[in-house]
């Protein structure tokens, strides 16, 4: 599916960056690119954060896109709602990151039968599938 590939580049981009640039600041003591970070900054700083302090969060919200989005493309039915919170918690990380997460939010809201039936049709068979003492495959009730 289209949208899939879209969701997995946003959260590649989005997740893969924000890892990228919060072990930047935790190694240089400074964000990739120019001296002074991105529009975002103002927005952290004007509630009393100090941008150059925020390189465990960046790196914990990137991880954060990433796994939702593992579970998204393994069918897991909890990703979809990880990934909405995840997005919407990057919502202040202009300019890009803002867009970015819009976007995806739109996808999983717009497609989010899609996106959950996949879940739906594959977890009775994951779920309570076991092997019995000859090997084979067994589904409890």
């Amino acid at each position: 599916m289209i949208v899939k590939g879209i969701i997995a580049f946003i959260a590649l981009s989005v997740g893969g960056w924000m890892i990228f640039d919060g072990s930047h600041i935790l190694i240089y003591g400074k964000y990739f690119g120019p001296e002074k970070p991105g529009p975002w900054s103002a927005i952290v700083s004007s509630i009393g954060l100090n941008p150059f302090k925020l390189g465990v969060p960046f790196i914990a919200l990137g991880l954060l896109w990433l796994l939702f989005l593992v579970g998204i493309l393994s069918h897991r039915s909890w990703a979809w709602y990880g990934a909405l919170v995840t997005a919407i918690a990057s919502l202040w990380f202009l300019p890009i990151g803002t867009l970015f997460s819009v976007i995806y939010i739109v996808l999983l809201l717009v497609f989010r039968s899609k996106l959950q039936s996949c879940s739906d049709r594959s977890a009775p068979n994951n779920r309570f599938k076991t092997l019995d003492a000859s090997g084979g495959s067994v589904f409890l009730n």
